[in-house]
């Protein structure tokens, strides 16, 4: 995998000019940071999850050079996955860690650099995109977001400030704990999928809310097989309690009256929402009038909704990607 080493100042060679679709600016300018703006990237792409990591391939396929920008690691959400069952290609199935290592294995034959960094605002200001990132600025002209989604988190009043830190919403953390007890709060794929993952060292205990489970019948069935997975469900958690020996002490209600369980961790898989907080309120306000103008796209998971599968975000990916060449491909040198 390569990491981006391009320069913090401005480039002396010629940069294509701004898109002029709109006249006015859609957004307040940027807030002034220390580090100078960057030189006008084509293309740039936010988050290396499925989706962008595709988008970057296929443009990078017809000689663009995307700048391809991730907050925290390669492959998004697939590194919590057991296993994943329905890419095409992998007939028994390959785990969320292997598919994550292809995806950079990919990148790295393909010379598609990484910029790691965190994205923090994206505004839209005199026919270009403004691309603030925690180390520095760029302009854009295309801006493919694919920066997946954030996890909806237990209510404040619920959880203790001291008890923050230990509480998960991702398995991905939790994999190299062996010998405890977990408690997994969900009903639906991921928290079965989680609870399996953690199940092969850990006695695991799911709580549903609810009555409904809303995950795959297959999960379903491999789960309350599975020994060291206990299912409850009408169960609530009230009351987290951090103990002195880092344990929580949870207090619930239950259709046959109050249950207390002490865990070493508590993993919460209460549904997810898009990352979208970077997005500049003006921008948002104008998302589909951008999203038409084929200089603007929304990619994966962070516009599917429910629908969060590696082979869609795929497919939008290289759906992006060709679109972009199509439109601006007498940009090219």
């Amino acid at each position: 995998m390569i990491v981006d080493s391009r320069p913090t100042h401005a480039s002396a060679a010629p940069t294509p000019a701004c898109h002029n679709h709109d006249a006015h600016p859609t957004s307040a300018p940027t807030p002034e940071i220390d580090a100078p703006i960057m030189h006008l990237e084509r293309v740039t792409i936010i988050g290396a999850g499925p989706a962008g990591v595709a988008a970057a391939l296929q443009l990078e396929r017809f000689g663009w050079k995307p700048l391809l920008i991730e907050r925290a690691s390669v492959g998004g959400l697939l590194v919590n996955a057991e296993r994943v069952e329905n890419y095409p290609g992998f007939p028994c199935g390959i785990s969320g860690p292997d598919f994550v290592r292809l995806l950079q294995e990919h990148l790295s034959r393909a010379a598609v650099a990484i910029t790691h960094d965190e994205v923090v605002a994206l505004t839209h200001v005199a026919g270009c995109f403004q691309v603030q990132t925690r180390r520095g600025q760029h302009r854009s002209r295309w801006v493919v977001i694919a920066s997946g989604t954030k996890p909806i988190t237990f209510a404040e009043n619920l959880v203790p400030p001291e008890a923050r830190g230990r509480i998960c919403y991702e398995v991905a953390p939790l994999r190299a704990r062996r010998g405890k007890d977990i408690v997994v709060v969900g009903a639906g794929d991921a928290a079965f999928d989680y609870a399996l993952t953690l199940a092969q060292h850990n006695d695991v205990t799911i709580l549903n809310r609810g009555e409904r489970r809303k995950c795959l019948p297959t999960l379903w069935e491999r789960a309350s097989a599975n020994p060291r997975i206990t299912y409850l469900s009408r169960t609530s958690i009230t009351h987290i309690t951090p103990n002195a020996d880092a344990s929580l002490s949870l207090a619930c209600t239950t259709p046959t009256g109050p249950l207390d369980l002490r865990v070493d961790d508590l993993l919460g898989a209460l549904g997810r929402e898009p990352r979208l907080d970077f997005v500049a309120p003006e921008l948002q306000a104008a998302l589909a009038e951008h999203l038409d103008s084929g200089f603007l796209h929304l990619i994966g998971d962070v516009r599917n909704g429910p629908f969060r599968q590696a082979a869609i975000a795929v497919g939008e990916g290289i759906l992006a990607a060709m679109k972009i060449h199509d439109h601006g491909k007498d940009t090219l040198p």
